[in-house]
């Protein structure tokens, strides 16, 4: 009979926390924390799941606390010492960002936009309206015109989820056919943020305003400046990494103007088309904004990920490639290349 030896418990607490920070994929910490009771306790002890989440997505870390509605009645009526209630939140916090990490990753992309909340100008309201943008076909947006063509505009949208990961946003800059050369009428480059209101929004929005929105709105992340083509086509902006939109508000702030219309003179910007692809989190958590600080309340409304059952144990378990404490060790020393059957 072949003899398994739990390594983790023949090393020490430093040691076993830099193997398993090794892993980079939630799913393989979760396996991780159901090989035993002694590597569950490990990994939720030492909140794994949490880090590993919030080294994914920075901007995760303004969660103030992690709760589950469904389970908050119960857990109001149970009484016990703190360690008992400070082993609760950590095993719910593995669940929640162990299943969050996940879904950031493996929930299905969609089109991410809801409804138009403002642009900073519109020439003719509402026949040039921003709700013109969210389908595509031939009506547009159009700013007011400008005899400089540094003045920028901004275009701002409400996202279909509180909490979104956005990989991506395409713009279609709108080609006036109906006027001498079929100018095109984009904006130089362009530039997203993404954040949320400083007060609570009615989900019926009602009709877009002119509106910069600046006031309104406390933006948490910014991206850098992506040139804009000329040209009338979809264009696609990918994001350098996934973002995690937290609020569900979304600004495209689009920079210097490249088109002067010929009749007065002035500079114009106008979009046909706005699509933003990422994958929204509803269905499985909501946020409570905690006022302008930023921070918020994570409310997770399941969360699923595996675990060991109650009477399972480390030999219950079937480990891929197992390999001794001495060999481990050497792994991290970089001694051993590792090869599994």
């Amino acid at each position: 009979m072949e003899i398994c030896m739990d390594f983790l418990s023949c090393l020490d607490h430093d040691t076993s926390m830099k193997i398993l920070m090794c892993l980079e994929d939630p799913s393989d910490l979760v396996r991780a924390s159901s090989v035993s009771r002694s590597w569950r306790d490990f990994v939720i002890a030492n909140g794994l799941c949490k880090q590993l989440c919030l080294t994914m997505f920075p901007h995760l870390l303004r969660v103030d606390c992690v709760i589950e509605p469904s389970c908050v009645k119960e857990k109001a009526s149970e009484v016990g010492c703190s360690k008992f209630v400070e082993w609760e939140t950590l095993k719910r916090e593995h669940e929640v960002y162990a299943f969050l990490a996940q879904g950031c990753l493996s929930f299905p992309f969609e089109e991410c936009i809801k409804d138009a909340i403002s642009a900073s100008s519109t020439d003719n309201y509402p026949d040039e309206s921003i709700r013109n943008t969210l389908q595509p076909g031939n009506r547009y947006w159009s700013s007011k015109g400008q005899r400089k063509a540094a003045v920028p505009e901004t275009l701002v949208y409400k996202l279909v989820a509180d909490i979104c990961v956005i990989t991506e946003i395409n713009i279609q800059p709108f080609q006036a056919y109906f006027q001498y050369g079929s100018p095109i009428y984009s904006a130089e480059s362009v530039r997203f943020r993404l954040g949320h209101p400083k007060c609570p929004m009615d989900d019926t929005l009602g009709e877009p305003l002119d509106d910069s929105a600046d006031d309104k709105f406390i933006w948490t992340y910014s991206s850098s400046e992506f040139p804009m083509a000329q040209e009338s086509c979809l264009q696609n902006f990918k994001l350098p990494e996934p973002v995690v939109c937290i609020g569900g508000i979304l600004q495209i702030e689009l920079l210097r103007r490249v088109q002067r219309q010929e009749m007065d003179g002035l500079f114009y910007i106008c979009v046909a088309y706005v699509q933003v692809k990422g994958r929204p989190l509803s269905s499985a958590f909501g946020v409570e904004m905690l006022g302008p600080s930023g921070k918020f309340v994570l409310k997770a409304k399941r969360s699923s990920p595996p675990s060991l059952p109650e009477d399972a144990s480390y030999h219950d378990v079937h480990l891929h490639g197992l390999v001794d404490s001495e060999q481990m060790v050497n792994l991290l020393g970089g001694e051993v290349l590792m090869e599994y059957d």
